[in-house]
C-alpha cells in the first residue's frame, strides 16, 4: 500500500515538475499574489480529475477515439500562441506589468478561466496524467487506488508550493526588468509548447 502510494507520488511529481504553460501561469500569479489559493486549488483538482480518469480507465477510451487528442492539440496550440503574444505585449509595457495594486488585479473568474484553458486545452496534460499515469497504474492491480492518491498528493503539494513559494522571489521582481524577462520567458514557453503540439505531437 505505502509502496504504491510513494511510487505514485514520485512519478506524479516528476511529470509535473517540468516548466509548462500551467506552471508558468501559477508562478506569475504567485509573484503577483493574486487569487493564489483558488488557482492552486483549481490546478490540483484538475490534475486529480485527470489522474483518476487515467487510472480508472479513461486512457483506453482516449486510445479508441484519438480525435479527442487532435482537437485539443490544435485548440491548445492556438490558445497558447495568443496567450504568449499577450505576454510579449506586457513585456513591452513594463510599467503596467509591475503594478500589483488593486486597480491592476484581474477578476477571479477571468483568472480561473485562463487557468482552466491552460490546463484542459493542453494535450500534454492528457498524455502525461491520463495516458502515461493510466498505463503505469495498470501494474499496481488492486493497489492502483493508492498509486492514484500518491500522484494526486504530488499535484497538490507542487501547485501550492509553487504558488505560495513564488513570493520568495518578490525582492528580485521589484526590478521592472525582471518582470519583462519573466514575460518573455513565459511567452517562449507558451510558443514552444504550441509549436511542439503542431509539428511533433
Amino acid at each position: 500500500m505505502l509502496s504504491s502510494y510513494l511510487q505514485g507520488f514520485a512519478i506524479g511529481f516528476s511529470l509535473i515538475l517540468a516548466i509548462g504553460a500551467q506552471n508558468a501561469f501559477v508562478l506569475k500569479q504567485g509573484l503577483k499574489q493574486q487569487h493564489i489559493f483558488w488557482i492552486c486549488l483549481l490546478c490540483a483538482l484538475s490534475d486529480a480529475t485527470l489522474i483518476a480518469l487515467g487510472v480508472f480507465g479513461f486512457a483506453a477510451l482516449m486510445q479508441q477515439f484519438p480525435m479527442m487528442i487532435t482537437i485539443a492539440r490544435y485548440a491548445g496550440a492556438l490558445f497558447l500562441m495568443v496567450y504568449g503574444a499577450q505576454h510579449i505585449k506586457q513585456a513591452l509595457q513594463a510599467n503596467q506589468s509591475i503594478q500589483l495594486d488593486a486597480h491592476s488585479e484581474q477578476s477571479l473568474w477571468k483568472i480561473l478561466g485562463i487557468c482552466l484553458a491552460l490546463t484542459w486545452l493542453n494535450p500534454h496534460v492528457y498524455l502525461d496524467t491520463v495516458v502515461l499515469l493510466g498505463s503505469i497504474s495498470a501494474q499496481f492491480a488492486q493497489m492502483k487506488v493508492y498509486f492514484a492518491l500518491g500522484a494526486i498528493s504530488a499535484s497538490f503539494l507542487f501547485f501550492f508550493a509553487l504558488g505560495y513559494g513564488a513570493r520568495l522571489l518578490l525582492p528580485v521582481f521589484k526590478n521592472p526588468k525582471a518582470w519583462q524577462i519573466l514575460d518573455v520567458m513565459i511567452a517562449v514557453v507558451m510558443w514552444s509548447i504550441a509549436l511542439s503540439l503542431v509539428f511533433t505531437l
